[in-house]
C-alpha cells in the first residue's frame, strides 16, 4: 500500500486588533465592515459575510460599543429597514487593519521558519500555546472606561466607571479584587455585564433599588420562543442590551424607538484589566 506523502503545516495568521479600547476587531467584524460599506444594508452585508441579521447587529454594537468613535452609523426603520453606512473613523480602521494584516502574516511566516522549518510538532504546539492564552467572555454587554471614583462602603468598594460623557457605571468589587486589580483613579477597566441581570424600566418613577440605571432608546428587539432581546442605544451612542420574558417584550412600552432604561445591580458588573 503506498505511503500517504505528509500534510504540510503552515500558521495562518488570523489578526485581532487591540487597541486601547480592548480587543474587538477581527477578520470576520472587518469582512462585515467592508460589506456595510459596500452594500449600505445590514441584512445584505451579513449574507455576503456570512452572518445572521442578528450576529451581524451584534457584532455591530460590539464594536461601537468598545470604539473611540462609532464605526457604523444606522437610522432605524424596521427589521430589516433603515439605512447603516460606515463612518470616515470605520474607514479608517478597515485600512489600518488590511495594512496590519500583511505584515503580520509576513512575520508569522517568519516565525514558522525559525520554529523548525514549520515542522508539524513546532506548529502544533505554538497554535495550542495560543489557544490557551486565548480569553472569550460570555457576557452580553461589553464595555470599556475609566475609573472615577473609588469608595469603601460597608458592601464592599463602590466603582465608578465613566464609559463616555454621558454614560457612568457603578460597580462593587471586594477589597482583595480591588487590590489584585490594582484599581485606582485613570485606570482603564472593562466592565461586564450579563443581560439576564438588566431590567427594562419604561416609567421613570418605576421603583427598584438597582443603583445602574441608564436611559436611552430601543433600537432593537429580537423575539426568541421563551424570551427576547431589547437593545437601548444609550445617549453617548453605546448600547445595551437585556433579556426578557417573551410576554413582558410584548408590552406597550417596549417598542422600537421609545424611550426605556436599562436598569441592573452594581453587584452584577465585572471589572477586568489588562496589563
Amino acid at each position: 500500500m503506498p505511503t500517504r506523502p505528509p500534510v504540510p503545516h503552515k500558521l495562518v495568521g488570523k489578526l485581532s486588533v487591540d487597541t486601547e479600547f480592548g480587543n474587538f476587531l477581527g477578520d470576520t467584524r472587518i469582512r462585515l465592515l467592508e460589506a456595510i460599506d459596500r452594500e449600505g444594508s445590514i441584512s445584505r452585508a451579513a449574507r455576503a459575510v456570512p452572518l445572521s441579521y442578528k450576529a451581524a447587529w451584534d457584532a455591530v454594537d460590539a464594536m461601537n460599543n468598545l470604539a473611540e468613535a462609532p464605526l457604523v452609523e444606522r437610522s432605524v426603520g424596521g427589521k430589516h429597514g433603515g439605512g447603516t453606512r460606515l463612518t470616515d473613523y470605520g474607514r479608517q480602521v478597515i485600512a489600518m487593519y488590511r495594512a496590519v494584516e500583511h505584515e503580520y502574516q509576513a512575520a508569522i511566516n517568519r516565525l514558522s521558519q525559525r520554529l523548525g522549518d514549520g515542522s508539524a510538532s513546532s506548529v502544533r504546539q505554538f497554535q495550542t500555546l495560543l489557544r490557551r492564552m486565548s480569553m472569550r467572555s460570555s457576557a452580553r454587554n461589553q464595555f470599556v472606561g475609566t475609573v472615577t471614583r473609588l469608595h469603601d462602603s460597608a458592601m464592599g468598594v463602590k466603582v465608578s466607571v465613566r464609559l463616555d460623557d454621558a454614560v457612568e457605571v457603578l460597580a462593587i468589587v471586594t477589597p482583595a479584587s480591588a487590590e489584585n486589580l490594582e484599581l485606582a483613579i485613570g485606570r482603564e477597566v472593562h466592565a461586564f455585564v450579563k443581560a439576564p441581570a438588566v431590567h427594562i424600566i419604561t416609567e421613570p418613577t418605576a421603583p427598584g433599588p438597582a443603583l445602574n440605571r441608564l436611559w436611552g432608546e430601543i433600537t432593537a428587539i429580537h423575539a426568541g420562543p421563551a424570551s427576547s432581546e431589547v437593545t437601548l442605544t444609550l445617549p453617548g451612542g453605546r448600547t445595551l442590551t437585556a433579556v426578557v420574558a417573551r410576554g413582558d417584550a410584548a408590552h406597550p412600552g417596549l417598542a422600537i424607538g421609545s424611550p426605556a432604561c436599562g436598569a441592573f445591580e452594581a453587584n452584577a458588573v465585572i471589572l477586568a484589566v489588562f496589563d
